[in-house]
């Protein structure tokens, strides 16, 4: 028990058989479940769990028979987890580099009623973040993080891909897993989720940890940022018309689909404008004045969509 609310901790994992002792070792006293859910390796990351469950107890293997996505690893997890009805589910990654000594840091909110869910955010912590990751992944990181933002309508959050998080069981128990991301890009698809249903989401301070020659995050920069912009528009839309339209009406759904459509408009205009000047054509001044208009409501538009949506979240 932690401050009177039991907790689990959920390890999703994938050829982890070198460190995921010492994450286990690492696990605080008061975390009385260990889901470790196992995504189907293919070195003897099995073997590893079973030999430290002979002593610890609370350790549980959960297997998936194919390669299912991290993401999915969560959602099993998670569902074990809520099966048994533990108040706080907690996740870190296998690799031992999220610090697990400070795991009451993510708890602590949830147990005092001050957020739902939880995650950590390495850029906070006085330390190492900024001159130890790559300055490509730095840059990937940022670009996610600010598509992330209005995606998911948590502008007040940052590294997004921090996959060190714990939630109440109240907000677990209220999200579709079902329907969840289940490959890279998860922590941002989760995010939204919980902005549909109205919880409180906090970023916390946590300890970055780098291991000298190990793998560190699947994010490569720009390619990872195309990969799941994709996902988060989508996700954008989603939110946009089940919180705004069908869940509680707000003129702000309005404004940002008049702001995409004159925002477009407008830059199809400016580009016959543009064209035509090329090909030796005199645009008239009426057609220069239809476009800036365009542009300026839209821009306009999405500007004040935004400030209100922004204004939404501090309500939570």
């Amino acid at each position: 028990m932690y401050r009177g609310k039991s907790v689990a901790l959920v390890i999703p994992v994938y050829n982890e058989e070198r460190l995921l002792g010492p994450t286990l070792k690492a696990v605080p006293g008061y975390v009385e479940r260990v889901f470790v859910v196992d995504d189907n390796s293919t070195d003897s990351t099995r073997d590893v769990v079973r030999e430290y469950a002979k002593d610890d107890k609370r350790i549980v293997l959960v297997e998936h028979e194919t390669n299912r996505g991290p993401g999915q690893g969560i959602v099993t997890g998670y569902n074990a987890a809520l099966e048994e009805g533990w108040d706080i589910i907690a996740v870190c990654g296998g690799d031992n580099q999220m610090p697990l000594d400070e795991l009451s840091r993510l708890i602590d909110p949830l147990v005092e009623g001050k957020a739902d869910y939880t995650k950590g955010n390495r850029f906070m912590e006085e330390g190492n973040a900024f001159a130890d990751m790559p300055k490509i992944r730095l840059l990937g990181n940022t670009i996610i993080s600010l598509l992330t933002k209005i995606s998911s309508g948590y502008y007040s959050i940052f590294d997004v891909v921090d996959g060190f998080t714990a939630i109440t069981k109240k907000a677990a128990q209220a999200i579709n897993w079902d329907k969840a991301w289940k490959g890279y890009g998860y922590p941002m698809d989760f995010l939204m989720r919980l902005n549909v249903k109205g919880f409180r989401v906090l970023d916390v301070p946590r300890r970055a940890i780098y291991l000298e020659g190990e793998r560190q995050s699947q994010i490569k920069g720009f390619s990872y940022a195309l990969k799941v912009s994709p996902m988060l528009l989508r996700n954008f839309v989603y939110r946009l018309n089940m919180k705004y339209l069908f869940s509680n009406f707000h003129p702000l759904f309005f404004l940002f689909y008049a702001g995409f459509i004159f925002t477009v408009l407008g830059l199809w205009v400016g580009f016959i404008i543009i064209n035509a000047k090329l090909n030796g054509g005199h645009p008239s001044g009426a057609t220069a004045i239809f476009c800036a208009l365009l542009l300026n409501l839209g821009v306009q538009s999405l500007f004040f969509a935004t400030l209100f949506d922004m204004m939404e979240e501090k309500k939570t």
